[in-house]
């Protein structure tokens, strides 16, 4: 049978747009090691740019059922590559944008449930993402936008606004990460 030719075309299309939040992550780097407002804003403009591709890529590979193994492998490792690029150039930030312990937290439980995953898997047993892991990676982009951002604009105070969504993404990181758990442990721990 003749795969559509609008199939053919987006085969590749969601691994690109996958790969390029990948190559986002050492320009967000260098654009956060020269803090300014001009790099805040051409940094936040491209975090902005990377994170719209997770939507993206994943809508174009259930659209034209092109979800690939490779895509399944770089996509959650395209998001915690960037989400974690940005929270530790924070950090390193001579600003003093986001305390540490905070981001140690975030990217422990990101560590922890990658970890989970993979001795789920190998035993054979899928726990599928939860809207709370959703929530909270939504809640650490717009977090990570005002923070990013840093600078007041327009008499909003984005780093004050990035550290409320901040502290937000945390309480869900320790709620998700603890469901997360819970999950596995019944799943996997139990059956084996």
């Amino acid at each position: 049978m003749a795969i559509p030719v609008a199939t053919k075309r987006m085969e590749s299309v969601p691994n690109i747009l996958t790969l390029c939040r990948i190559f986002a992550a050492p320009l967000l780097v260098v654009l956060l090691s020269f803090p300014n407002p001009l790099t805040r804003a051409v940094a936040t403009l491209l975090f902005i740019v990377a994170s719209t591709t997770d939507y993206f890529d994943g809508y174009l590979a259930r659209r034209y059922n092109v979800i690939s193994s490779m895509g399944k492998l770089l996509d959650p490792m395209a998001d915690k590559l960037l989400i974690m690029t940005a929270l530790i150039m924070l950090v390193a930030s001579p600003e003093g944008s986001v305390p540490a312990w905070m981001v140690v937290i975030i990217l422990g439980r990101e560590i922890m449930i990658t970890s989970l995953r993979g001795v789920a898997s190998a035993q054979g047993v899928v726990i599928e993402a939860e809207e709370l892991g959703k929530y909270k990676t939504i809640l650490q982009i717009f977090a990570i936008v005002g923070l990013v951002l840093h600078y007041r604009y327009l008499a909003i105070d984005f780093h004050l606004g990035g550290m409320y969504f901040l502290w937000a993404s945390l309480i869900l990181s320790i709620w998700s990460g603890i469901d997360y758990f819970r999950k596995f442990w019944h799943a996997a721990v139990r059956q084996g």
